[in-house]
């Protein structure tokens, strides 16, 4: 049986060689609690900071300010849970094309959804008017899971800056965080929280080849929230209970990894990317890609096809060996269609014409020549 053509890492990535051969230890001789005082111990315990040293120099930031979690969802929990559970006068503003993770937990407070464009990017003139006097945070995810468009964060930073300012001189002591979901560029984009000016930020070390459920929240000095979780204080006590060595481990590796072949990873699959964009428009009848003039990422594409059931055809490609997806892993499963497409005004008969195809690290000419060939073909006998 020939090998299948994974276009789909937006879902999930391969865990790295590397990354494995650097949690093993950490499963079998290395297995012990990090909070217990014995020499054996004092070894995971050493294991567990060198790791969250790791995580903040990628980040720019002190190994304090890292706090290792069970995913990319945990940790856009404990951004929006715990600084709302901090403030509970306050109130949220969430981008509408966030993931589930965001939004299910915003929809716990006093929340605003900030409306995108068309092209897939929220409107920033939308979200200077929602900002009230109790705003007390805004999350937007760096790049779209759905869409793989980017997000003005350098704008919104700014505009959170200056009302920041305003407050201050009005004597205002309410804070104004920033917070981004940063799952699908970690493995693409520098992520110095310095030079974003950032307060929260979420990684998810199943999107960047490293384990699933490992993940970290940075949080910068002097934000305050609440913990979810409770009980031995663990991790500053933001997140009590023992730590995933192997999994810290892990993720570490998988950002060490990621980040050093970033810039060459871009360029590589912005190519492949602009050809399979250029491919689907001139081959494949109907095709429309979704977001084109908006600044994107280089690993997804996003595509409808008039008058063709989009998870139809996503059995047909899987049948052949091409395997995508219908939308967001975490929300395909339900019957309804995409709320992120909903929000940039596609019609809902539109939206279930549609297919996300996301490249990655074995992605290869050949798989775009390949799944081109394939959707001109099924397309056209439908």
């Amino acid at each position: 049986m020939p090998k299948a053509t994974y276009l789909d890492y937006a879902a999930a990535t391969p865990l790295e060689k590397r990354v494995l051969a650097a949690m093993e230890p950490y499963f079998t001789e290395n297995f012990h609690n990090p909070s217990a005082s014995y020499l054996a111990a004092r070894r995971s315990r050493q294991a567990l900071q060198d790791a969250r040293a790791y995580v903040a120099g990628y980040l720019g930031a002190r190994p304090s300010e890292i706090i290792f979690t069970a995913g990319g969802t945990e940790a856009n929990n404990l951004a929006i849970q715990g600084v709302m559970r901090r403030f509970p006068g306050g109130e949220l503003l969430v981008s509408s094309l966030e993931h589930d993770s965001i939004l299910a937990p915003a929809g716990l407070f006093k929340s605003k959804q900030i409306p995108a464009t068309t092209k897939g990017v929220v409107d920033l003139a939308a979200a200077a008017r929602l900002i009230t006097e109790r705003t007390v945070l805004i999350s937007v995810a760096w790049v779209n899971s759905e869409l793989g468009t980017l997000q003005p964060l350098k704008e919104i930073i700014r505009l959170v800056e200056k009302i920041r300012h305003q407050r201050l001189k009005r004597g205002q002591t309410l804070p104004l965080y920033m917070h981004t979901d940063a799952a699908q560029a970690a493995t693409y984009f520098e992520l110095k929280v310095a030079r974003l000016r950032i307060d929260l930020m979420s990684i998810n070390g199943g999107k960047i080849y490293g384990p699933k459920q490992s993940g970290a929240l940075y949080v910068r000095a002097g934000t305050l929230l609440k913990p979810l979780i409770l009980g031995g204080g663990q991790e500053s006590s933001y997140r009590s209970g023992t730590e995933n060595v192997a999994g810290c481990v892990g993720l570490a590796k998988a950002l060490q990894i990621v980040q050093v072949r970033r810039e060459a990873e871009f360029k590589r699959l912005t190519e492949l990317r602009d050809l399979f964009i250029f491919g689907l428009q001139k081959q494949v009848r109907g095709a429309v890609v979704t977001g084109v003039g908006a600044p994107r990422a280089p690993h997804i594409v996003h595509v409808s096809f008039a008058e063709i059931d989009g998870e139809r055809l996503m059995m047909q490609l899987d049948e052949l060996g091409i395997q995508c997806a219908v939308g967001s892993a975490c929300s395909a499963s339900r019957d309804e269609p995409s709320h992120v497409l909903l929000a940039i005004g596609m019609d809902e008969t539109t939206a279930r014409s549609s297919l996300r195809f996301s490249l990655g690290q074995s992605s290869k000419k050949g798989d775009i020549l390949k799944t081109v060939k394939a959707l001109k073909k099924l397309v056209l006998t439908s």
